[in-house]
C-alpha cells in the first residue's frame, strides 16, 4: 500500500500540471506536459489537431511516448505514412471519448463509446481503460479532461 501511494504521488509530481492548464486545451496540455511527443506528432499526421483544440469537451485516454516505443518496431513509422492515415485516426479516436468523464464518474465493467465508434471498458481497481493503466487520472485542460494511459489502445480492425 505504501509502495501504491508513493508510486501515485511520484507520477502526480511527475506530471504537476501549473494551474494555468485549464487555460489550455487538450493538445496544449500534453504538448506542454514533455511525454507526448510522439502522439503530437500522430494527431498531427492524422488531421486531429484541431479537431482537439475544439470546443469539446473530450476525454482523451493520452498514452506516453513509452507506450508508443513498447509498441513492435516500425509501427509508429508505419502509422504515420500518409498511405496509412486512416488506420492512424482510427486508431486515435480509438483514445477519444466525447464529453468531460473525470476519474470520479467511473464505475467498474463500465464501456464507454469512442469517437472511433467503438467501445472501451472500464476497471477501477485498478484503474484501467482496456488493458491499459490510468497511470495520472482528471488532468484539467480548457476543452476537456486527460487521462494519461501506459499503453497505446487497439481497436479491432
Amino acid at each position: 500500500m505504501i509502495r501504491r501511494t508513493f508510486l501515485a504521488v511520484a507520477t502526480a509530481t511527475a506530471f504537476a500540471v501549473p494551474a494555468y492548464a485549464q487555460d489550455m486545451d487538450i493538445v496544449d496540455t500534453a504538448v506542454d506536459n514533455g511525454s507526448f511527443t510522439t502522439l503530437a506528432t500522430a494527431l498531427e499526421a492524422a488531421g486531429l489537431v484541431e479537431t482537439l483544440k475544439g470546443d469539446g469537451p473530450f476525454t482523451v485516454f493520452a498514452p506516453t511516448d513509452d507506450a508508443f516505443a513498447a509498441l513492435p518496431e516500425g509501427t509508429v513509422d508505419d502509422l504515420l505514412k500518409p498511405e496509412n492515415k486512416d488506420q492512424l485516426t482510427a486508431i486515435l479516436t480509438y483514445h477519444v471519448v466525447p464529453g468531460n468523464v473525470m476519474s470520479s464518474d467511473l464505475t467498474d465493467g463500465m464501456t464507454a463509446a469512442t469517437v472511433n465508434g467503438a467501445e472501451v471498458t472500464i476497471s477501477t481497481d485498478p484503474v484501467m481503460v482496456n488493458d491499459a493503466n490510468v497511470v495520472t487520472p482528471d488532468v484539467a485542460a480548457s476543452n476537456g479532461v486527460i487521462h494519461v494511459i501506459d499503453k497505446v489502445l487497439m481497436p479491432s480492425m
